[in-house]
């Protein structure tokens, strides 16, 4: 699984130029559920050009009511209504700059299940937490609070471990880390539920993610796919990313 998470980048006439480029350089490829998460105003269009087609679209973010007064938000029901699939919650970018907390990611979680949609459960560490040798803890304890309560269907939840250090930076983890601790969530999962629920998860992995290097990441046993920031901005690049067993990376 390859999720595209442009961030707040691109216009709509971007977006539309994106696609069709995109569909050509994705034709044959089998086996590789691809989503691509634009900002919201962009997904009419985006939706538009997809449909039909193998690639999925997703949200960035949404409210954890269905509809109110709640100015500037937008509903689990407004993005499934624009074709959404998914949608990215606790991103990194999001628990730091805007201030999210677990209790409200946990919210934002029940409502897009509740929705039909599938939550793609961002978790990770910063580089001081991990110099602290605190890395796991955190990510347990996202994880408990994240999806505290919250029961779903084989298929229904994607987790995509981010290690916050690592995003936007050029830095990223090594495939060892990354198998490391996403080894570590899939069992911290089947504790949390059961061993068949836990295997049913897609765990992907992020952070300053390329063509360059995402064989390496998925060459690891329990890394499923990929959250892709920048290199998701080019259909070619991320066409790339897609296509890694075909490129012979």
């Amino acid at each position: 699984m390859m999720v595209a998470n442009w961030k707040m980048n691109k216009n709509i006439e971007e977006t539309e130029l994106f696609a069709r480029q995109l569909l050509p350089l994705l034709e044959g490829v089998s086996g590789v559920e691809v989503v691509i998460c634009p900002p919201f105003v962009n997904l009419p269009a985006l939706h538009n050009i997809l449909a039909g087609s193998q690639v999925k679209i997703g949200g960035q973010n949404l409210f954890w009511e269905v509809k109110g007064a709640y100015t500037g938000e937008i509903s689990p029901l407004m993005l499934r209504d624009v074709g959404c699939n998914y949608v990215i919650l606790g991103h990194s970018e999001r628990r730091q700059i805007i201030g999210e907390n677990d209790t409200i990611i946990n919210r934002k979680v029940k409502a897009a299940l509740n929705a039909g949609i599938i939550p793609i459960l961002c978790v990770g560490e910063t580089l001081q937490e991990r110099e602290n040798q605190k890395a796991r803890e955190v990510v347990k304890e996202q994880l408990t609070q994240g999806l505290k309560d919250i029961v779903f269907a084989p298929g229904d939840l994607v987790i995509a471990y981010e290690p916050v250090w690592a995003i936007g930076t050029g830095v990223n983890a090594s495939s060892d880390d990354a198998q490391d601790m996403i080894s570590f969530i899939r069992i911290y999962l089947a504790r949390l539920y059961q061993p068949e629920l836990a295997e049913s998860v897609r765990i992907l992995y992020g952070g300053s993610v390329k063509p360059e290097n995402i064989a390496e990441f998925m060459a690891e046993k329990d890394i499923d796919g990929a959250l892709v920031g920048g290199a998701s901005l080019q259909a070619d690049s991320f066409a790339r990313i897609v296509r890694y067993k075909q490129n012979g990376n």
